[in-house]
């Protein structure tokens, strides 16, 4: 059967027994507000966003200063790896103010124009850090080759003692942002990107330590392109999983045929359709969907339990739910909807 999405969402008010609607947000703050309209029911749960604002800040902070050190003595001791590292620092500096902002962004209360306020912000972010650090392992990538054809002399000593530092500050980093990163893509990406500069740095030191003991300055290209290889790896999951989110895919976290099963298998409840998911910024999902129901609406206190259901088993933060009585035919022009 097909269903048509755009002619099903119209509320009829008049008659409480054809169709209830549900909403559960989270919002910025900390209260709760009821609504009751007969047939439907708007719940809008606020939670505080989480305190990530103290590690972006000190993460900042010493990897600003870093990048500055490590940028100069990678000069001075001429190593193509110390100067890449201190290039991809840079990135993550930008990367990190961008999750950052978009983490503030998060907070914002929705207005007439952005009705979900700017969470989506976030996935805008964890896109745009992934990006970047694809950009720089074509720079990385791009030097290390030239360096293969002109090589020069290494300072490995400096290059080892400046890349261990490294190896602290970025650990250090990393750590900042490893409670944060299990449930959101956007801290996720912070601390990736501070997990795989410790990594980069501990081989960076590595390198410097062999040049020292063999004198063998190709290693020094060779260990950015390995660097390039590890970035690549490790960023390739945060890019495909942002930008399904951007496209409003259902967020990994989420089984949607678990979520139909769930709702199909409701009391009082004989089909569903229109059932959609997307990601309304890294750590909320919403849902939309029509129970049809021949009994007619249930009652509050039903889909008070359906939605509680939602976001206890399925990680639904806001829902929207249409109940009708399958007395006439839905036809939806969108394709692949669950029924």
């Amino acid at each position: 059967m097909k269903h048509r999405h755009e002619q099903q969402h119209q509320h009829q008010e008049s008659n409480h027994g054809h169709h209830g609607h549900h909403h559960d947000h989270a919002h910025g703050d900390a209260h709760d507000h009821q609504h009751g309209h007969g047939g439907h029911g708007h719940h809008h749960h606020h939670i505080n966003p989480d305190g990530n604002g103290r590690a972006f800040a000190l993460a900042i902070g010493v990897n600003v200063i870093f990048v500055a050190i490590e940028f100069v003595y990678g000069f001075i001791a001429n190593s193509t790896a110390l100067m890449a590292d201190a290039g991809h620092n840079l990135s993550d500096v930008l990367g990190l103010l961008v999750a950052w902002g978009a983490a503030m962004l998060t907070r914002s209360e929705p207005n007439r124009r952005y009705t979900y306020g700017l969470r989506s912000s976030s996935i805008l972010a964890a896109l745009f850090n992934a990006l970047i650090l694809m950009l720089a392992c074509g720079a990385i990538a791009w030097e290390a080759v030239h360096r293969f054809s002109n090589p020069g002399p290494v300072g490995g000593l400096t290059v080892a003692v400046v890349a261990a530092i490294g190896v602290a500050i970025n650990g250090f980093s990393a750590w900042l942002f490893m409670a944060g990163a299990k449930d959101d893509i956007n801290i996720r990406g912070a601390y990736q990107h501070m997990a795989a500069d410790a990594a980069i740095s501990l081989g960076v030191v590595v390198s410097g330590l062999a040049i020292m003991g063999t004198g063998w300055t190709w290693l020094d290209p060779v260990v950015s392109i390995v660097i390039v290889l590890f970035i690549l790896v490790s960023t390739w999951a945060l890019l495909k999983e942002s930008l399904r989110l951007v496209l409003a895919a259902v967020p990994d976290n989420v089984d949607a045929a678990k979520v139909a099963a769930y709702l199909a298998t409701r009391p009082g409840v004989s089909s569903i359709h229109d059932l959609h998911i997307w990601a309304m910024s890294t750590t909320e999902t919403a849902l939309t969907a029509h129970l049809v129901m021949p009994a007619g609406y249930p009652g509050d206190a039903a889909v008070d339990a359906i939605v509680a259901g939602l976001k206890a088993e399925h990680a639904i933060h806001h829902c929207t739910l249409q109940i009708e009585m399958g007395t006439t035919q839905h036809d939806c022009a969108l394709h692949g909807d669950s029924h």
